[in-house]
């Protein structure tokens, strides 16, 4: 990685990194009219170093809500060198024209291949007080071992960046069985059908909706061929729910079996010029159930469609982007158990898409 490509603007001050402590608290001496405020350590780890100077900048706006000690670290694991560098800073928000409530930022440049240095020196940096949120961005390393992700508290992934999400969601498992169930884990693909699962939830309380759903015959979902895993973990919430096995599938179109033994035909298609999750479809001989976005839209489109009467009315989408889902994830913590009761149909679901 060029020196030269590596932004550092909104970082701070350069520290040594023996100096970090120190240098913070001249930071909050030098303005006393700013409270030092943290729930929790959020760290940001990337092995893209040209992302430290968006990464701050993401922090500057998640603090808006989130205060904490954030700690961004960004890996240059092909450098010929072995070296830290380190930045420190402090986002603050105003109320009545003022500064009131702040929170500090430890920024680090790793060059070289070194686990031990990313637990050793970085985590030292943390308050040891509050709990750790870990945001990894991009694919899971081997950097990704037991020896860091027993430290974590919650860690947060995006698994429609990864290549092989079924070899990522193994080292998952094998992290959350390690950690005793003490990790809680938060994957932004499925952050991002939350409101379509609540949508779906909502048409689901209608009487003509809960006679017809064991009567389901298709089911349809739209998204961008990027947010493939997002899709896909949506069709594992409908299964799970409704309690259907999956039989076969041929590429993007699935067979399932219902608790009575009928068949449902999945279809999985993609429109890159809609919203990252365009459609949820539910079809049956006399009724429809459809959510559907377009692109940018800040509103979902929740229709119930049957011979006795129609539903249509609008509600919340899901944020687009990154920033946006981990403040809604941070918003409502939790222990995710949802998505744990969902794993095995999704896991089955990549076992029929990604080869071993």
């Amino acid at each position: 990685m060029r020196e030269e490509m590596i932004s550092t603007e909104g970082l701070g001050k350069k520290v040594e990194v023996s100096s970090i402590p120190l240098e913070l608290k001249k930071l909050w001496e030098q303005d006393e009219a700013s409270t030092n405020a943290s729930l929790m350590n959020l760290l940001v780890y990337t092995e893209d170093p040209t992302k430290l100077s968006q990464n701050s900048s993401v922090i500057q706006d998640l603090t808006r809500d989130n205060a904490c000690r954030a700690v961004l670290i960004a890996m240059d694991r092909d450098s010929d060198d072995v070296s830290i560098d380190s930045w420190i800073t402090a986002h603050c928000h105003l109320t009545n024209g003022r500064k009131s409530v702040c929170s500090e930022q430890v920024s680090f440049l790793l060059k070289g291949k070194s686990l031990g240095r990313l637990r050793n020196t970085v985590f030292s940096n943390l308050n040891s007080d509050l709990p750790l949120v870990f945001w990894w961005q991009g694919e899971l390393s081997d950097l990704f071992e037991e020896r860091l992700y027993r430290l974590l508290n919650r860690l947060i992934i995006d698994s429609t960046s990864w290549q092989d999400p079924r070899k990522g969601y193994q080292l998952l498992n094998h992290a959350r069985v390690e950690s005793r169930g003490r990790l809680t884990i938060q994957d932004l693909a499925w952050t991002r059908s939350y409101h379509f699962r609540l949508a779906l939830a909502g048409l689901c309380d209608d009487p003509i909706a809960q006679n017809n759903l064991n009567k389901i015959e298709q089911l349809q979902i739209i998204a961008q061929s990027n947010q493939k895993t997002s899709a896909l973990l949506l069709m594992a919430w409908v299964a799970a729910r409704l309690d259907w096995k999956l039989k076969d599938s041929d590429g993007n179109v699935f067979d399932f079996e219902t608790k009575s033994g009928s068949s449902v035909h999945g279809a999985l298609e993609f429109d890159d010029q809609g919203a990252p999750i365009s459609q949820l479809r539910l079809q049956a001989a006399d009724c429809q159930l459809d959510i559907s976005r377009k692109r940018d839209s800040k509103y979902l489109s929740h229709s119930l469609q049957s011979k006795e009467h129609q539903i249509k009315v609008r509600g919340p989408a899901d944020a687009d982007d990154d920033q946006g889902l981990v403040a809604s994830q941070l918003s409502r913590g939790g222990k995710n158990s949802l998505f744990l009761h969902i794993l095995p149909v999704f896991e089955k679901i990549l076992d029929s898409q990604y080869s071993a």
